[in-house]
């Protein structure tokens, strides 16, 4: 077995292909004998990890999550039984406007220091005021007051329902580093990993932190490079040098197939493809004009050839594993009905526009945008394509400069509110789209905190948004893991942020 320093074959994850990640990772001193380093899980995750603030510009990030479900903790968790506690072992409901969490008393931060109300205060007032995507969930919050060390009460300017499912997104931090300005070089969380070494788009090396309050991580070391290249993802899992992979490609999914080394597990997710359309902007302030589009384009066939199994075809505006999600009528493929809608909005020769995403967005970004373009031109739309850098994505999305875009989403929490209450209230102004109806459900939605009663609202909630083609909805993204055979006790999650903790290793 080569060995660099005291990192093993497993712990070195030599790459071909992936100069940068190798170099990183080999540089690193992992410490520990070759027994210890045998212990050391590879995993590497489709998209680079870029940051580590929780609060920050990147927090609904796949990646960014993925890091911080490791190393920090929330005051709530969703299981597959729902929401369930953890930093905060109990809360309730005292008025309609004031919510008390009672936290454990028992944990600590990786540097030792106790956990406490004060640190939850911090974290949740600077993700309110951090003007970022996550800040939507917590606008209706007026104050936050700590009882002594471990109760909280948060009060709101108007019923929060949503509060116990938000919790669940709320990363708690060690309030007196929160400014300081290389705190998130090498942070300190309360979660079941420490962070050893940490270098942006590279790699994020973690170890268990032995003072976690709740089950132990059974791995010595968790090492997450980020290897660009899908061949060398999938050759470095094949040979033996990464131990999980996610989420596999679909048209890569043949590559293990009769493979004795490697199971794939497939699971339906959170995340899924959507194509706004910017309806502040003509032609898309017209209804007809978006259902048009939707009736142009062979979604069907499109998401079925292109993805296979690794999709299926939406039939609502958030994934059916999503709290609220409700089934709605498929727009048929008729493009004669479509270009009778164009007719109808004062477009009998069609229009020009364009359409911009970017490619890492998710799993054959550019082929589904290139499909759809295709669809289109067949009923006189002619559309540019534009392929982006992110940056530039993201500065023209949150402009509204465009007129079509591409991207994927995840519903980070499994609940509709945060994707239906923070992207499609108008005030949200995300995509131009302005529906007084929905506002109103959106907003008794967010406040109720009946279960049931939410459920009925974002079932409406989910028909507005479908009926009105505020954007197309093409694919619900699978999951596929592919997983080594010595490793044990891995689940894989919908929501793209495996457990690591119970993962152990053989062979």
């Amino acid at each position: 077995m080569s060995q660099v320093g005291t990192v093993s074959r497993r712990g070195f994850l030599r790459i071909s292909g992936a100069g940068l990640a190798m170099a990183y990772l080999s540089g690193c001193d992992l410490g520990g004998s070759s027994s210890a380093a045998a212990e050391a899980l590879g995993a590497a995750f489709a998209q680079p990890i870029n940051d580590l603030d929780p609060h920050g510009p990147s927090s609904v990030d796949e990646s960014t999550l993925l890091a911080c479900r490791l190393i920090y903790d929330t005051p709530t968790r969703r299981t597959d039984a729902g929401i369930e506690p953890s930093l905060a072992k109990s809360w309730r409901q005292l008025d309609e406007l004031t919510w008390e969490l009672s936290l454990r008393e028992d944990v600590e931060f990786h540097d030792g220091s106790k956990l406490a109300a004060r640190d939850l205060r911090a974290s949740l007032l600077r993700v309110r005021d951090a003007d970022t995507a996550q800040s939507a969930l917590w606008t209706t919050v007026e104050d936050v007051t700590v009882d002594g060390e471990h109760t909280v009460r948060i009060s709101t300017t108007e019923p929060l329902g949503t509060m116990p499912v938000n919790l669940s997104l709320l990363f708690v931090l060690p309030a007196d580093q929160l400014d300081s300005p290389d705190f998130f070089r090498q942070p300190v969380g309360s979660g079941p990993f420490r962070v050893t070494s940490f270098t942006p788009a590279l790699g994020l090396n973690l170890e268990p932190a032995k003072t976690y309050w709740g089950e132990l991580a059974k791995v010595n070391q968790v090492n997450l490079p980020y290897i660009p290249e899908t061949s060398s993802q999938i050759t470095s899992l094949r040979t033996g040098e990464l131990d999980l992979l996610w989420p596999i490609p679909p048209d890569q999914l043949a590559a293990f197939d009769g493979a004795d080394n490697v199971e794939v597990h497939t699971v339906p997710s959170y995340v899924y493809y959507f194509t706004w359309f910017n309806c502040a902007r003509k032609p898309f302030t017209d209804p007809r004009v978006r259902r048009a589009m939707w009736h142009a384009a062979d979604v069907a066939g499109i998401v079925r050839n292109l993805f296979g199994k690794g999709a299926e075809v939406m039939t609502a505006p958030i994934p059916k594993t999503v709290f609220g999600y409700a089934e709605q009528p498929a727009y048929q493929h008729d493009p004669e009905l479509a270009k009778r809608e164009l007719a109808s909005a004062g477009y009998p020769n069609g229009f020009r526009t364009s359409l911009m995403w970017f490619d890492t967005t998710g799993p054959l970004a550019r082929q589904l945008a290139e499909a759809l373009i295709s669809e289109w031109a067949k009923v006189g739309i002619t559309v540019e394509p534009q392929s982006l850098e992110k940056a530039d994505w993201l500065d023209r999305l949150n402009a509204l400069d465009w007129d079509m875009e591409l991207q994927t989403n995840t519903v980070t929490t499994g609940d509709a509110d945060f994707t239906l209450g923070r992207l499609y209230h108008s005030e949200a102004e995300r995509l131009g789209y302005r529906n007084e109806r929905l506002d109103q459900l959106l907003r008794t939605a967010s406040r109720v905190s009946d279960q049931d009663q939410r459920e009925r609202l974002y079932a409406q909630a989910c028909g507005l948004v479908w009926d009105d083609a505020a954007g197309i909805f093409p694919a619900a993204l699978n999951s596929s893991y592919g997983v080594r055979s010595g490793v044990h006790g891995f689940v894989p999650a919908p929501s793209n942020q495996p457990d690591l903790r119970p993962v152990t290793l053989s062979g």
